[in-house]
C-alpha cells in the first residue's frame, strides 16, 4: 500500500499509537504531520522520522481549541496545499468512578475526545471537499460500544465518535470522502505501561489471541482505511481487540 504524495494529518502523533501510525505512514512515502501539544515528544517523532528518510512536519496543536485547529490545517495546507487524510487519534483519559468523577475530568475528555474529532474534521473537510477526495479515520475504543467501570466520560466520548462517524459517512461519501472508525481494545502504550504487571497479566489473559495489542496493530488498520483501495469501506467501526469484545 503506497501513500505516496499523500498528506496525512495525525493528532497525538507524537506518542503511543499515534507515533506508531506517524512511523508506519511515513515509511510507505506519505507527507505525515505529527500534530500533537507535547512540543517534546512531537519534535522527536518528528526528527526520528527524518533520521527514517522520511518526510514529517510536527505541529503543535490542542484539538480542544477550534482556534488551534483553524491554525494546524492553514499551516498544513500553506505547506503542502492539500490534506488526503485525517487520522483523529488523539486522547485522554480522566478516570473516576460515576460519583467521584469531577466537573472538570468529564468536561476536559470531552473537550478532546469528543469535541477535538469534531473541530479537526470540520476544518478539513472543506479542503477535502474540493478536490473530492479523503480519508477520515476516527479513533474510537472497545469502551464506547461496551462501557467500562470507571470511565463515564471516556465510554460517552468514545461512543459519541462512534455516531459522528456514522452521521459523516453518509454525509461525505458522495463527496469521495470516506469516514470509518477504529476501536482498540487493550493496547500496550505508555499509558498501559503505567500499570501493575499483573493486572496487564490479566487484561491479556482475557483476550481470546492472548495477548495484549501493540500499537502497530493499529497503525496498520488505518493504513489499511487509509489506502486509496480502502474507497468502498465506509462507515465502517472496526474492532481491533483481539476478540475481546466476542
Amino acid at each position: 500500500m503506497g501513500m505516496r504524495d499523500h498528506v496525512a494529518i495525525i493528532t497525538g502523533g507524537g506518542s503511543g499509537i499515534g507515533w506508531a501510525a506517524v512511523k508506519a505512514f511515513a515509511e510507505r512515502g506519505a507527507r505525515v504531520v505529527i500534530a500533537d501539544w507535547n512540543a517534546d515528544e512531537g519534535r522527536k517523532a518528528e526528527d526520528a522520522v527524518h533520521a527514517l528518510g522520511g518526510e514529517a512536519r510536527f505541529v503543535a496543536v490542542d484539538v480542544s481549541q477550534p482556534e488551534s485547529v483553524a491554525k494546524l490545517v492553514e499551516t498544513v495546507l500553506g505547506a503542502y496545499g492539500q490534506i488526503d487524510i485525517l487520522i483523529n487519534n488523539a486522547g485522554i483519559t480522566r478516570d473516576a468512578m460515576l460519583h467521584k468523577m469531577s466537573y472538570e475530568a468529564w468536561q476536559r475528555v470531552i473537550d478532546v475526545n469528543l469535541s477535538g474529532v469534531f473541530y479537526c474534521t470540520q476544518a478539513v473537510v472543506r479542503p477535502m471537499r474540493k478536490r473530492g477526495y479523503g480519508r477520515i479515520i476516527n479513533t474510537s475504543s472497545i469502551v464506547g460500544r461496551f462501557g467500562n467501570v470507571g470511565q463515564t466520560n471516556y465510554a460517552a466520548a468514545k461512543a459519541g465518535v462512534i455516531g459522528m462517524t456514522l452521521t459523516w459517512a453518509k454525509e461525505l461519501g458522495p463527496k469521495g470522502i470516506t469516514v470509518n472508525a477504529v476501536a482498540p481494545g487493550f493496547i500496550r502504550t505508555p499509558m498501559t505501561a503505567a500499570m501493575p504487571p499483573d493486572i496487564l497479566q490479566q487484561m491479556a489473559e482475557k483476550v481470546p489471541v492472548g495477548r495484549l495489542g501493540e500499537p502497530e496493530d493499529i497503525a496498520r488498520v488505518y493504513l489499511f482505511l487509509a489506502d486509496e483501495a480502502s474507497g468502498y469501506i465506509n462507515g465502517a467501526v472496526i474492532s481491533v481487540d483481539g476478540g475481546l469484545s466476542l
